[in-house]
């Protein structure tokens, strides 16, 4: 019996508590080490909860709710739980007992909760989060303590004079904490590194870098064995892959890139097709099963890049070296040559590993300024490719067209680059927005992923999938709810589904407008998280039906999966039962871990993205900038600048009027002028106070630079005219035709 089945027979109504030997026979289990051994990994995890009686049964059941603490900087906190449709629990000061932010706990609701908000206590940590901690040294008097940098652990850590290391007030330490907080006590720990001055260069990045518990640094064991691989490609080796040495090939990256993963190629057929080519390097090769340099890639799933540094998955030794494609090198590689229609459909394609040597190191600036800007000395000098950067931006548009025409959901949201000095103080602020280039190497990486995973499916082996599944039924009503203030819906199609076409339609309908940003903001974060699975789900914004990670094997570990499953499927000998059976296991491992470790390798280095961006806006105390109303809360209203920094103008600081949030109208309203501040409206702020530590910039309005327009959002003209072709076609012959749907409408991007 697995987790899943116990569970199932638990949540059963006949169900009632049970011991484990009461358990164990009712369902006939004689290997009764590793049923108990199941019993106290579900009770630790608490999924199941084990009365004085020593009976189990599901937490929700006997009142009691398990889940996760998320902690508020003012003392209180809620319980999230692990159960989706239950609402969140809040939980005062004084009842969470010695938790704290991120724990996964056990909580009673109060019989005294009132009203829609259920109130509750802490009764048990089952999981403690924040065994060492990262802050700011300090003292007062004989007592020493450190401040956590994270503001949701609210108390100051206690450290006795024999466990300071010797740290100094103002030092950046890393704590372990010894003892843990009860109730009017704060909890006590040592220092167990010291980081440096606060002030130093590069010391709060690493301070982020500690607190997530990342590792700049590789075990011994990993760096001897990468240091034992060999530079030179043995000739053997050489006689058994397809030789690609005299393509033209070209890397297209940014310009501070050095793990240089991926190459590209592209011919126009002499049939009016196109012949682009994806080279990957062939990091299986030199990264075997089992190694020392496997298990670290596993256990780091993903490289880490920050605004001044980059964590690598693998040591630079591979990934700026060995595996990198760099020009003028002969690199190992695994290839896929698709045949492409000019409609973008893949006619045929091949994969087949290769030994390839780039030609051209390019630049997204570079082929920018080539193809937009026709610039005479790059395209001078770069001029046996230019006519090849041109044929990929036909085919890019091609495929992107597609895309489109099957419904892909587009998120065009500007990124932001920090500038750095050579002390890590940002001198500025770059938004940037995808060009032609970045657009090539996306579409084309889109088109190999594709293609790798119908491959993997039809040969149904295991493999690691990238999903990205539908939105949830409770988030679509929110976002409906959101939408409805602005005259828009997002309707399910005939199957009751919602389909990406609906969410690609709002985006076509809103672009243009002042609450563009904010509408695409809300959406996007009503839809499910891309994730890692064994199984083929497809991709919700892609609105792909097959897809998978195959074109970053040096940075992303179930690249590195999927490479090496390719590999087994080339074997004479094929993949035994035996085999199949191990790799779905893995499979399921390997993409559990390297959704874990993408989602804290993301709030990493957004949050030191957003440190950043709040240290520029510290040197500008005092000036004014423009921006836009992001979003409107019944304390004020948060505007975000051009160059992408958001901060909050509180309502406090609004002095002509009285002002109350109208929910209904998504707006602050003056209650004598009538004033109203909504979502769209430009403005130009004040920067009035900046909080580095937490992460907070204050602004004050300085004038509303204009009021936009009350007007109903219609589709948009062609729009219109697909909807009517469309109707036409089905009602005519029962199927839309090519031609329409090249006309149709579309939006440009989706986070993968």
């Amino acid at each position: 019996m697995d987790k899943e089945e116990l569970l199932s027979l638990m949540r059963a109504r006949s169900y009632r508590p049970m011991t484990a030997a009461e358990l164990m026979s009712s369902l006939g289990i004689n290997d009764g080490e590793a049923f108990l051994k199941m019993l106290n990994y579900l009770e630790e995890e608490g999924y199941i909860v084990r009365t004085r009686k020593e009976k189990y049964g599901l937490p929700e059941k006997m009142g009691l709710i398990s889940g996760f603490v998320h902690s508020s900087t003012k003392g209180y906190a809620f319980v999230v739980p692990r159960e989706k449709e239950r609402q969140d629990v809040y939980i005062g000061a004084l009842n969470l007992n010695g938790a704290m932010h991120g724990d996964l706990v056990l909580a009673r609701v109060l019989p005294a909760s009132t009203g829609r908000r259920q109130e509750g206590e802490i009764i048990r940590v089952l999981k403690r989060a924040n065994k060492r901690v990262v802050g700011t040294f300090t003292a007062a008097g004989r007592l020493s303590f450190v401040v956590p940098d994270d503001a949701r652990l609210n108390q100051d850590i206690l450290i006795p004079p024999e466990n300071t290391l010797g740290a100094r007030v103002k030092d950046k330490v890393v704590v372990e904490i010894t003892r843990w907080p009860e109730p009017r006590r704060n909890p006590e720990g040592r220092v167990i590194e010291i980081l440096g001055p606060m002030d130093k260069p590069g010391v709060d990045v690493l301070s982020i870098i500690k607190k997530y518990d990342l590792d700049p640094e590789f075990p011994p064991e990993v760096l001897r064995e990468a240091e034992s691989l060999n530079r030179e490609i043995d000739p053997g080796e050489l006689a058994r892959r397809r030789d690609l040495r005299e393509w033209r090939l070209v890397t297209i990256d940014g310009a501070d890139a050095r793990d240089l993963d991926d190459a590209v190629s592209v011919a126009a057929l002499p049939d009016g097709n196109y012949l682009l080519g994806v080279h990957i390097a062939d990091v299986s090769f030199y990264v075997r099963e089992g190694s020392a340099l496997d298990r670290e890639a596993f256990n780091r799933g993903t490289s880490v890049y920050f605004v001044d540094r980059v964590i690598p998955m693998l040591p630079p030794r591979l990934s700026n070296d060995i595996c990198s494609l760099n020009a003028g090198e002969d690199r190992l590689a695994i290839s896929v040559l698709m045949t492409i229609t000019p409609r973008g459909t893949v006619k045929d394609y091949e994969l087949f590993p290769s030994v390839i040597r780039v030609r051209e190191r390019m630049t997204y600036d570079a082929v920018r300024s080539i193809l937009e800007k026709g610039d005479p000395e790059l395209s001078q000098r770069y001029r046996e490719l230019v006519p090849d950067f041109r044929l990929m931006a036909e085919l890019a548009a091609v495929l992107r067209r597609r895309r489109e025409n099957r419904g892909a959901i587009d998120f065009d949201f500007p990124e932001a680059k920090v500038v750095l000095d050579d002390r890590g103080i940002p001198v500025e602020i770059i938004p940037r927005r995808r060009t032609v280039a970045e657009g090539i190497i996306e579409e084309f990486m889109i088109a190999a992923n594709e293609v790798v995973a119908r491959h993997l499916y039809e040969l149904a082996v295991p493999a690691v999938y990238r999903v990205h599944e539908e939105p949830a039924a409770d988030k679509m009503e929110e976002l409906n709810k959101f939408l409805a203030f602005f005259g828009l819906h997002i309707r399910p199609g005939r199957d009751g589904k919602v389909k990406p076409r609906a969410f690609q339609e709002i985006l076509l309908n809103v672009k243009g407008r002042p609450e563009e940003r904010v509408i695409s903001t809300v959406m996007l974060r009503s839809m499910m998280h891309a994730r890692y699975a064994g199984q083929c789900l497809g991709h919700f914004g892609l609105a792909s039906p097959y897809y998978c990670h195959f074109t970053s094997p040096i940075r992303r570990y179930p690249d590195l999966v999927v490479h090496r499953i390719l590999r087994e499927t080339w074997s004479p000998s094929g993949l035994t039962p035996q085999r199949l059976a191990e790799l779905e296991t893995f499979v399921a491992r390997a993409a559990s871990r390297a959704s874990e470790r993408e989602r804290l390798a993301e709030e990493a280095e957004r949050e030191a993205l957003d440190m950043k961006k709040v240290q520029y806006m510290e040197r500008h105390i005092g000036e004014t900038f423009t921006g836009v109303i992001s979003g409107v809360v019944p304390y004020g209203f948060f505007v975000e600048l051009d160059n992408t920094v958001e901060g909050l103008v509180h309502v406090s600081n609004l002095v002509d009027d009285y002002y109350h949030f109208q929910e209904e109208k998504l707006a602050l309203v003056g209650e004598h002028t009538g004033r109203t501040f909504r979502i769209g409206m430009p403005v130009k702020v004040l920067v009035a106070r900046v909080s580095v530590d937490a992460r907070q910039v204050d602004f004050e309005l300085v004038d509303v630079l204009s009021e936009p327009e009350e007007k109903e959002i219609v589709p948009h003209t062609k729009e219109k005219r697909r909807r009517k072709a469309v109707a036409v076609e089905v009602g005519t012959r029962g199927k839309v035709s090519e031609r329409k749907r090249s006309k149709r409408n579309k939006a440009r991007r989706v986070r993968l």
